[in-house]
């Protein structure tokens, strides 16, 4: 059973947080803290005393939005412990989704938390509790994965697939054979992650999966590329490369 830490500087907010996880069957002990440093405190002291001791903590609960420290500086601290505990944000700001993840947190909720939703994040908590005496999984969330809004709800969608990302100011639309999603990051820093996984720019306002091209085309001198029933231009910055990675994959 878990050992759970609720950290909100709103005494209603982490009231109602820790009312609905002791309600969990799965959780043995849920306390609460009123702010990052008693936070860092006891899960320092809880690190330093081993996993068998009493004041052990499996998980950490963790708004992102506090006075001083906010949850995102607490989650790259404990990234500093030699064997931190697993991290869920609780927060009603879903723009942090991706940097949450790229801190390899196993779960986003959004406020105001919904008891089914607080539980499949209980759920995942559990299941990595209990894979960490066993070898990693192949899926890493927190590499294989990105994380989408949509309707409240965080949804997991698999890197692979993403047949191509398209700019839109700040954020990309992520587009799948099933649909397309958006997410609040810009498309270069999604080209430094994708890079070893395949995707290659096309252009400023595209980043593709180079497995998921179906054709190369030619028309007076412009290129472009069909994926599914997309067609993309390729700039003329970024035809060569292309061009060069497609004769390589093909063995030409």
């Amino acid at each position: 059973m878990l050992r759970v830490l609720a950290v909100d500087d709103e005494e209603p907010a982490l009231e109602e947080l820790l009312y609905l996880l002791r309600a969990d069957p799965r959780i043995r002990r849920a306390e609460g803290a009123t702010g990052a440093t008693e936070a860092l405190r006891r899960i320092g002291s809880a690190v330093e005393a081993g996993p068998d001791d009493p004041s052990a903590i499996d998980v950490v609960f963790l708004d992102i939005h506090m006075a001083g420290l906010t949850g995102l500086d607490v989650a790259q601290l404990l990234a500093g412990f030699a064997a931190p505990p697993l991290i869920v944000f609780v927060t009603a700001h879903e723009g942090f989704a991706v940097h949450a993840f790229d801190l390899k947190a196993v779960d986003y909720v959004l406020k105001p938390v919904r008891r089914e939703r607080l539980a499949e994040a209980v759920r995942r908590v559990a299941e990595q509790v209990g894979d960490r005496s066993a070898p990693a999984p192949a899926l890493d969330t927190a590499n294989d994965q990105i994380p989408v809004e949509r309707g409240g709800v965080i949804r997991f969608i698999p890197i692979d697939d993403i047949a191509y990302a398209e700019a839109q100011g700040d954020y990309a639309r992520l587009h799948t054979d099933n649909g397309s999603h958006l997410v609040r990051v810009p498309l270069t820093t999604l080209e430094e992650r994708w890079r070893s996984r395949g995707f290659v720019r096309i252009h400023r306002r595209h980043l593709v999966a180079l497995g998921r091209i179906d054709e190369l085309r030619l028309d007076a001198g412009s290129m472009s590329v069909r994926i599914g029933t997309a067609e993309l231009a390729v700039s003329r910055r970024h035809a060569r490369a292309l061009r060069d990675l497609l004769m390589r994959q093909t063995g030409r």
